[in-house]
């Protein structure tokens, strides 16, 4: 790995222990968590208090596409998956990624299908 990338990843693990020393996510209020790859996107409902897994989605079956496509899908099957489970809100988890391409494709998508954040 190039010294470029272990800082930059090492930059995105000290936000993102910043962002959760604030955010939790509860039974009523889950978090959405957003994992990104360089060549997949994750996301996932998580309860902290029981430390439970509610649903979670990825990409890895969406053979054609652009990863910012990929995005917006993997946020509309949250969203559906999340109104299964009878989930509205949620407390969005960027993962110490900048708010920007893929990340905010999959919310705004997560939006339009019906999550609110």
């Amino acid at each position: 790995m190039s010294n470029l990338r272990v800082k930059n990843q090492s930059h995105r693990i000290r936000r993102h222990k910043k962002v959760r020393a604030v955010i939790s996510g509860s039974a009523e209020i889950p978090r959405l968590y957003v994992f990104r790859s360089s060549k997949h996107i994750y996301a996932a409902i998580v309860d902290d208090k029981t430390s439970r897994t509610l649903t979670q989605v990825s990409d890895l079956d969406i053979k054609k596409g652009l990863k910012s496509e990929k995005a917006g899908l993997i946020g509309k099957k949250i969203a559906e998956a999340a109104k299964k489970i009878k989930i509205k809100k949620v407390v969005f988890d960027r993962g110490g990624y900048k708010y920007h391409g893929r990340i905010k494709q999959l919310a705004e998508a997560a939006r339009l299908g019906g999550l609110e954040f």
